[in-house]
């Protein structure tokens, strides 16, 4: 029994040995994505089981991928470079139902010496472009991702190129320069994959391939001046001489029935160009590249994760429409972005601040377009027409400040120039109030007024603060002088008749007789402001007048009420209280004076 139940145990091992052996088999020789499209169809997502295969990989790794339109026969020409038929090989659109879509790989990397280092060359199949249900987007971005992953690019035509295929083609070399500098960084040059131009036609008479993608890639006239045509030749400028070109006759008539038919059934002339095409293939595959440095299977995973999200991140154009409208949205929305930085201003402001907040918002913009601009070739031009409009706006926003500055100021010269005319005209003059008005006015000008216009109304202020000081200083010592007469009077009054005093009474008395007699014998009264005792006279004038506690000009009627109605209550009260008083006084009665009353 127990012999028994170890044999089952040793079986059963040697089945799951062999059944794990087989699918490792499996997994090595089948074909698998490693890029698919997300559930919109606009977008590309990672396909984690492709890419496990290509990370096993050690050796440097060199990609081929065939580009071309829908049902273009890319997946047949792939199975026809690998030696399998339809059934080994990628899957044929129009014999299964289960078509290509985003990026396959062939599990089983062709091993091959170049330059004596052994590299893994890789095969991808790609979703052809224009395929139903597929946006332009999605196609640009199958497109470019292909342009920027591969080390050989077959770009896969039937019968001739087309204006399409050559707008396609650069677009593609547009997308894949801008988003590897996304990755690299703008200042690492784009190192594009070689390109092979596979056309595939009925007739091989006429112009070769060479001579058609030359003609192709030739300027045309452009009589209209219309940017986008000359835009298309420079960007395939960039791949320079890593153009080749190669042409395929069709294998068979009956293209339905290709997966089925053996090499001696093809036409003959396709079986020899297609070894050709195997040995030309063969020759100019090299390692992808990066910065000098050959890519291995982790590095090149590593490399497509980064370009795929630098692809799905932000907005891209499409080929459907123009680079030039693309980067003219993102032209706008950059401007509005600086003119909202610049509307949170609170005008006026100095002409230094507004323009670092100018410098501030112009380069947060300018960070913005770099980021969602499009096309290297079209930077230095979107950038130049962006500070262009940016200047433009400015400007509006200098005219603006310039304006709010004058409105300001003016306001506030405004309000000083009525300020001095109020202390012109103090009931009761003091320069000390005066000078405090002044100082005030001065300051809150300073400090208030703001901007471009400030410098101007400064010359108008000091202007006029030092006319309205000489005119009150011409007054203020005729002014105090009938102030000083008339109180000087009213103050005898007070002491003689009100308060009975006769030391305020004489004081009085003394100031009128001093300010009347100087300006007699020295005939004016211009001669007194420069007596010493004038300055004394101020001097006590100015203390009681004003004091950062008391302003006796804004309460001087106030007070002088409430003074003659306690004097005239007091009056009135002390005679209901003491009765009526003799106004002559009577004598009283003296030791050895007769007491009898006097006669009238």
């Amino acid at each position: 029994m127990g012999f028994s139940s170890q044999i089952f145990l040793v079986s059963i091992f040697f089945c799951l040995f062999a059944s794990g052996s087989s699918s490792i088999e499996n997994f090595r020789q089948a074909r698998f994505p490693i890029v698919e499209p997300d559930v919109s169809h606009t977008k590309l997502r990672l396909a984690k089981e492709g890419l496990e295969v290509i990370e096993r990989i050690t050796t440097p790794i060199a990609a081929i991928a065939v580009i071309g339109p829908y049902r273009s026969g890319k997946s047949f020409l792939l199975n026809q470079l690998l030696s399998l038929s339809c059934y080994e090989g990628f899957g044929v659109g129009h014999m299964r139902d289960t078509k290509t879509k985003g990026i396959w790989v062939w599990g089983t990397p062709l091993e091959l010496d170049k330059d004596g280092v052994k590299t893994s060359v890789l095969y991808l199949d790609t979703e052809g472009f224009e395929s139903v249900g597929t946006s332009n987007v999605y196609g640009d971005r199958i497109f470019a991702l292909a342009t920027i992953m591969s080390s050989l690019l077959i770009y896969n035509l039937p019968e001739t190129i087309r204006e399409a295929d050559i707008s396609r083609l650069s677009f593609a070399v547009e997308l894949a320069e801008e988003f590897y500098g996304r990755v690299k960084g703008q200042d690492i040059a784009f190192e594009p994959a070689k390109l092979l131009w596979l056309i595939q036609r009925d007739f091989l008479q006429g112009k070769s391939v060479q001579q058609m993608v030359d003609e192709a890639l030739q300027r045309v006239p452009n009589k209209d001046g219309d940017k986008n045509i000359d835009r298309i030749r420079e960007s395939l400028a960039i791949m320079g001489d890593n153009n080749t070109t190669f042409s395929l006759p069709q294998p068979h008539l009956q293209r339905t029935k290709l997966c089925d038919m053996k090499d001696d059934e093809l036409d003959p002339t396709y079986v020899e160009n297609r070894e050709k095409l195997k040995e030309l293939v063969a020759s100019i595959i090299r390692p992808k590249i990066l910065q000098g440095v050959p890519l291995n299977g982790k590095q090149f995973v590593s490399f497509l994760e980064q370009t795929l999200e630098a692809l799905n991140k932000g907005e891209i154009p499409s080929t459907g429409s123009l680079v030039e409208v693309f980067n003219k949205g993102i032209l706008e929305r950059c401007l509005k972005l600086y003119d909202h930085r610049m509307e949170e201003l609170g005008l006026p402001l100095p002409e230094h601040s507004l323009g670092r907040a100018h410098d501030e918002s112009k380069n947060e913009a300018i960070k913005v377009f770099d980021e969602q601009h499009f096309g290297r070739y079209h930077a230095k031009q979107s950038v130049d027409k962006l500070d262009e409009e940016i200047d433009k706006e400015y400007k509006k926003f200098i005219f603006a400040n310039e304006y709010q500055s004058s409105k300001l100021c003016e306001a506030l010269y405004t309000k000083c120039e009525d300020k001095m005319d109020q202390l012109q005209v103090l009931r009761l003059p003091s320069m000390a109030k005066f000078n405090a008005g002044f100082l005030q006015c001065n300051q809150s000008f300073e400090v208030e007024c703001i901007g471009p216009s400030k410098a101007k109304y400064e010359q108008r202020m000091m202007k006029m603060l030092s006319k309205a000081r000489s005119l009150f200083i011409k007054e203020y010592n005729n002014r105090l002088f009938n102030w000083l007469v008339v109180f000087s009077l009213v103050m005898v009054v007070v002491g003689r008749f009100v308060v009975k005093l006769i030391f305020l009474e004489s004081v009085a008395w003394i100031l009128f007789i001093f300010l009347e007699a100087y300006t007699r014998m020295f005939w004016s009264a211009e001669s007194l402001y420069y007596n010493p005792v004038w300055h004394f006279i101020v001097a006590i004038w100015e203390a009681i007048v004003y004091s950062p506690f008391l302003d006796l000009d804004r309460w001087a009627v106030p007070i002088v009420v409430i003074l003659a109605i306690f004097l005239l209550y007091r009056r009135c009260y002390g005679r209901s209280k003491h009765g009526t008083r003799l106004l002559l006084p009577l004598y009283k009665h003296r030791k050895g004076v007769s007491n009898r009353p006097r006669s009238d």
